[in-house]
């Protein structure tokens, strides 16, 4: 599973000019999956996403999550995290999970991170062309791997 996070001031997920979702101070987390990930996959991103200490404290510093500023996650599937550009000048995409796998790993992310974060959390529409909108805060943003954690 392959994550890019980024710290927002707001964000929106678009489908066909209609919001919908959105958020306000928060992360974007656009998420992508491969044939061989499983349920512990997500169980660790999801631990890292919500405790990783990407908002600034009192003095300034990279210090508290985004459970401790009460902020929120939107979620967005993209299966293009798995491009792979090794050969010519079109990526191929074999690495990423067809729709019949990745569609139910997303909804249980997605659920999961609600859980963790302890509210709901909006998503764009899975397999729809999407326009996503954002004020990236920072800018603040990290690409994860769960097969390489880093």
């Amino acid at each position: 599973m392959r994550v890019v996070i980024q710290r927002v001031k707001e964000a929106s997920v678009a489908v066909d000019r209609n919001i919908v979702g959105k958020i306000g101070n928060g992360l974007l987390v656009l998420a992508g999956f491969e044939t061989t990930d499983e349920v512990a996959d997500l169980d660790w991103m999801v631990g890292k996403i919500v405790r990783m200490r990407l908002f600034a404290d009192a003095e300034g510093v990279m210090n508290l999550s985004v459970q401790d500023v009460g902020g929120e996650i939107i979620a967005v599937s993209q299966f293009t995290l798995y491009a792979s550009v090794k050969k010519g000048n079109r990526p191929s995409w074999s690495r990423a999970a067809r729709g019949e796998l990745s569609a139910p790993l997303f909804d249980r992310f997605v659920e999961k991170l609600a859980i963790e974060l302890g509210k709901p959390v909006p998503t764009g529409v899975f397999g729809a062309d999407m326009q996503i909108t954002l004020v990236n805060d920072g800018p603040v943003t990290l690409m994860i791997d769960s097969k390489t954690p880093e």
